[in-house]
């Protein structure tokens, strides 16, 4: 690699360091923080008057039930993140819905409406970390070109942000899905393994079994990316990949024939640096016959702008979870993506280039919930052919 092309120091973005400091939260065990619990309760309870004691009760039965379920998690193999900050979040939660009902009308019919307001909530984090982190969505997609001049079709399968900590039910039903479709083509687009698990040898061994298995039941190639800096680091991804049947592509192109059609994939290694990158990719294609249709994989949906100037016919990425937790509506609030909402989840279209920004398989490490909520993990099966 030329000294020109090295990644730049990484600089976390807040996301990130906000996830290191609940990290921090994280190693401290949640029955050691009982007196908090119970202070956040008579909290909840002070504005209630002759109501305070039924409110302490119910406030603190939501901790212990928000925490027992999240507790569960990891014992059953669901998903392995700490307790205490997700804990933390919901009983504050809890906290500011009785504390403002009781301020403005400390009555019976109030006292309902706010029990009822966090059954709902607690109901959501059950959902959202116990349902749908498992409810795999095989989304079907279609894109003809005249650069695809096959009889055919080919079946491109993308999976991407697998942040595998341990094994769940997750990546069986992923294995069960690819054996099912039997694609043409799979590529993967980074981020193999979460913050809290990147130097953790179980982990590193399992995501490896993982993609060993994937490459099996793949019924053609295999071909993989890297993804964030801080989730996939140069010391770690070679060796996940080191003799598997799987083509890692690190800032290099590679022409393919499959069902008459020709194609052009182009893997991009993201450094989190626009500039550069953009850089690479005009490099990557230059002095590079446009005729082929082109199918560009980085991590990020960044590039766009810059995959659409250039004349990409897909792009495909993901990074951004969709948001991993949406608000119905409004949709993600945190995308990590210098574009935030623009490209959020899902399909774009720009000036004759197609993106798609995956939601991915798995979910943030360090101190965020192992949750989903409107953001259910997803594969994308691409139907690629000819204009009909």
């Amino acid at each position: 690699m030329d000294s020109h092309d090295a990644a730049p120091d990484y600089i976390p973005n807040p996301l990130h360091l906000a996830l290191v400091a609940a990290g921090l939260v994280g190693e401290i065990p949640p029955l050691s923080l009982l007196p908090a619990w119970l202070a956040l309760a008579a909290i909840a309870a002070w504005p209630w008057g002759m109501w305070r004691l039924p409110v302490a009760a119910l406030a603190a039965a939501f901790t212990l039930a928000d925490g027992v379920l999240l507790a569960l998690l990891p014992r059953t193999g669901r998903s392995f993140g700490p307790v205490t900050p997700p804990l933390l979040g919901l009983t504050l939660t809890h906290t500011a819905v009785f504390f403002a009902a009781g301020l403005l009308r400390p009555t019976a019919p109030a006292l309902l409406l706010s029990g009822g307001l966090n059954l709902a909530l607690s109901a959501t984090a059950w959902y959202a970390t116990w349902i749908e982190p498992f409810r795999l969505i095989v989304e079907r997609q279609e894109l003809r070109s005249p650069k695809l001049a096959g009889g055919g079709t080919v079946r491109l399968l993308h999976i991407s942000d697998l942040h595998v900590e341990h094994l769940s039910p997750r990546e069986r039903e992923l294995l069960r899905r690819v054996e099912e479709l039997k694609p043409d083509l799979v590529v993967i687009t980074g981020d193999y393994l979460t913050i809290s698990s990147i130097e953790d040898s179980v982990s590193q061994g399992e995501v490896r079994e993982l993609l060993a298995r994937l490459s099996e039941a793949a019924a053609g190639p295999v071909y993989a990316i890297t993804g964030s800096p801080p989730v996939d680091p140069p010391h770690v991804v070679p060796a996940i990949f080191a003799g598997l049947d799987i083509r890692w592509l690190l800032d290099e192109t590679t022409d393919l024939e499959l069902n008459g059609h020709s194609l052009r994939l182009i893997g991009l290694r993201c450094t989190a640096d626009r500039e550069r990158d953009g850089a690479r990719l005009r490099r990557l294609l230059a002095d590079r016959p446009s005729d082929r249709f082109t199918v560009l994989l980085y991590h990020s949906p960044d590039l766009m702008p810059e995959a659409s100037a250039l004349g990409i016919d897909l792009y495909l990425c993901g990074h951004t979870h969709g948001g991993q937790i949406r608000l119905p509506v409004f949709g993600a609030l945190f995308t990590s993506s210098a574009f935030w909402k623009r490209y959020e989840m899902g399909r774009y279209e720009e000036r004759g280039t197609t993106l798609y920004v995956s939601r991915g398989l798995g979910m943030e490490g360090a101190g965020a919930p192992r949750a989903r909520f409107l953001a259910p993990p997803e594969i994308v099966l691409w139907t690629l052919g000819s204009p009909k």
